[in-house]
């Protein structure tokens, strides 16, 4: 008798576990209705044939957990079993958790429907009303475009404002460099010698200059002769 309902259990918790695997994954196609920016006005057929499925799963589920309480009760042995006891209490919380997440996975697409029937409605009624009255029309169009206009020169008006405050700064550095240099001018200038040495330094850099360019002045002479 033990053997049979020890082998009764093993195929209840099989099959429990196979009707859980399949939950699972319907719904990771279900949830796919939930989270989709554009949600039809009315469910469409493979929306209503998921949520039946796992709507039948669930049920399913409940009545073999029933089964697996049944022979825990009246199976000695198996009562006595901590195992299967939290494997029966994992199967149980596993089930209420999947029947939350459908609760809460069809409120948010009926809560989704409903706005989304909500805006077509508005939009109808406002193009219904535009059609039927045609100077308000134009004249939402003008305020619309006047809101463009005005945003568009609030946009220039921030570019000009950074644009400022840019050359303020190049102009706060300006003068900072030039107090930079005319301490360095002063502090060289109160140094003995210095003046002569950056005198020497500048006149050798204007003698290479003009070396450099007599260079390339023959170098262009003798090309343009050879040519």
């Amino acid at each position: 008798m033990s053997t049979s309902t020890g082998n009764g259990w093993a195929q209840l918790r099989q099959q429990t576990r196979s009707l859980e695997a399949q939950t699972d994954t319907l719904f990771h196609t279900y949830s796919r209705f939930a989270s989709a920016s554009n949600t039809p006005p009315k469910p469409t057929e493979e929306e209503t044939r998921t949520e039946s499925q796992i709507q039948e799963l669930l049920e399913k589920r409940e009545s073999l957990i029933t089964q697996l309480t049944n022979l825990l009760t009246t199976d000695p042995s198996l009562t006595s079993s901590a195992l299967k006891q939290n494997n029966l209490s994992l199967h149980r919380s596993t089930l209420h958790e999947h029947t939350l997440t459908l609760t809460r996975l069809r409120s948010s697409i009926t809560q989704s429907r409903q706005r989304a029937n909500l805006l077509s409605t508005v939009r109808s009624d406002i193009s219904s009303y535009r059609s039927a009255n045609p100077e308000t029309a134009e004249a939402d169009y003008m305020l619309d475009e006047r809101s463009r206009i005005d945003r568009s020169h609030n946009v220039a008006d921030g570019v000009l404002s950074q644009a400022y405050a840019v050359n303020e700064q190049f102009g706060v550095q300006r003068e900072m460099l030039g107090n930079v240099q005319r301490r360095i001018v002063g502090a060289a200038g109160k140094v003995p010698g210095i003046n002569s040495l950056i005198g020497r330094i500048g006149a050798k850099r204007r003698r290479d200059g003009v070396i450099m360019g007599g260079f390339i002045a023959v170098c262009m002479l003798v090309f343009l002769y050879f040519m």
